[in-house]
């Protein structure tokens, strides 16, 4: 399959993925369109759509947490962070996904 075809059967199929979880493509085409590009890659190299900025340690089951659309796995962290790690998603509600950082799991307060 040619990665162009490829990058829009994932567009098709996360956009309907993280809406129902309060998310939407980055706004930034060009970055998604990177990242789109380089999950096509590595899907092709590893058999999964592996997030791009995500160490693949070898292991399936910790592995399956960087699957994209990994945000079920990370919800927590991510909806502090209005973004998935790599940016590819945002909150529906972000407007300017500039303003985001990226913030390390242990930085994320604990509901007690």
């Amino acid at each position: 399959m040619d990665t162009t075809k490829r990058k829009e059967d994932f567009r098709t199929y996360y956009t309907a993925v993280v809406d129902a979880l309060g998310y939407k493509f980055n706004p930034d085409q060009e970055l998604v369109d990177f990242l789109l590009e380089q999950e096509v890659q590595i899907e092709r190299k590893f058999g999964s759509p592996f997030c791009p900025c995500q160490a693949i340690v070898g292991e399936r089951e910790e592995d399956m947490k960087i699957c994209c659309p990994c945000i079920p796995f990370h919800k927590k962290h991510f909806d502090y962070m209005k973004q998935c790690w790599c940016g590819l998603f945002v909150h529906k509600d972000v407007t300017d996904p500039s303003t985001l950082r990226q913030i390390p799991a242990c930085d994320v307060p604990t509901e007690e």
